[in-house]
């Protein structure tokens, strides 16, 4: 039954009526001189459980691993991807269209703080317009070349969430979660989003998991035990990886050098981000 308030704007709202346009009819156009072949969305229902660091760690590892990989920063009040790789400056632009910055690495970036005057300059805009903005990073900004484009989502699964999904020919997701059981019931909120709006989840990603000792090497759960094989178990869902609370990762991630981060917690992510490829 169609809300006799609805003002016929499926871009905005998450009610599956019988009035409501397919998905693939709001998918907004890349740029012409754009080559996407794969779009991975990082997310979770609530903040500060590292989604940034997810998505960096993400398009880091893909291109060592001999990928071309992009970072859309879709937390455009809250970016920090270009302070994590270190780059700054003014996005370059010609004729044609805007290009991304590229990190020293080659990692493409494009967030709203290489457009502000000073990147601790607040961004006080309604959602309506942050949505418009994460449209426009993706149409009018020339992605060349690009095996994997990443978007870093903000927190929750309201506005932006919603026009990234309906928007963007999202591939699959990659949900980042924390031990503590707060974060667990939250993390579920992202997951059904995703299912209600039919959209892949490639696995869950748990961050803080554990401290490691240098001395004993034991691990030790500061955050408490883990709830990711119980939701993992619940949604039927893989476990891709267990980051720890680690000084060096917290201390690249301030100095803009997360690109020289070496570690093996997410080598099944890989796997499975590489399987998108084969299955193109």
């Amino acid at each position: 039954m169609t809300d006799t308030n609805c003002d016929h704007d499926c871009g905005s709202c998450g009610v599956d009526c019988a009035e409501r346009q397919t998905p693939e009819s709001l998918l907004a156009k890349p740029h012409e001189l754009s080559d996407i072949k794969h779009v991975v969305a990082v997310m979770s229902g609530k903040g500060g459980v590292g989604k940034s660091l997810v998505t960096s760690l993400a398009a880091v590892l893909m291109n060592r691993a001999g990928y071309h990989t992009g970072i859309l920063d879709a937390d455009v009040t809250g970016p920090s991807i270009p302070k994590m790789f270190g780059v700054s400056g003014e996005i370059r632009g010609s004729e044609s269209g805007a290009y991304p910055l590229p990190s020293s690495g080659g990692v493409e970036i494009m967030s709203i703080n290489l457009m502000l005057p000073s990147d601790t300059d607040p961004v006080v805009w309604r959602g309506p317009v942050i949505s418009g903005v994460v449209r426009q990073f993706w149409s009018e900004i020339i992605w060349q070349d690009m095996d994997y484009l990443f978007v870093d989502m903000p927190p929750g699964t309201g506005d932006v969430p919603l026009t990234v999904f309906q928007s963007l020919p999202v591939d699959g997701i990659l949900v980042v979660t924390s031990p503590q059981d707060l974060v667990a019931m939250i993390v579920k909120k992202a997951v059904n989003m995703a299912k209600l709006l039919d959209v892949p989840i490639l696995g869950l990603i748990e961050n803080m998991s554990f401290f490691q000792c240098s001395n004993c090497g034991r691990e030790h759960l500061i955050f408490g035990k883990s709830h990711l094989p119980s939701i993992a178990a619940q949604y039927d869902l893989p476990v891709l990886g267990r980051i720890p609370i680690d000084p060096a990762l917290a201390a690249a991630s301030d100095e803009g050098t997360i690109e020289t981060v070496e570690g093996h917690w997410l080598d099944a992510m890989v796997k499975v981000l590489e399987a998108l490829e084969k299955r193109k």
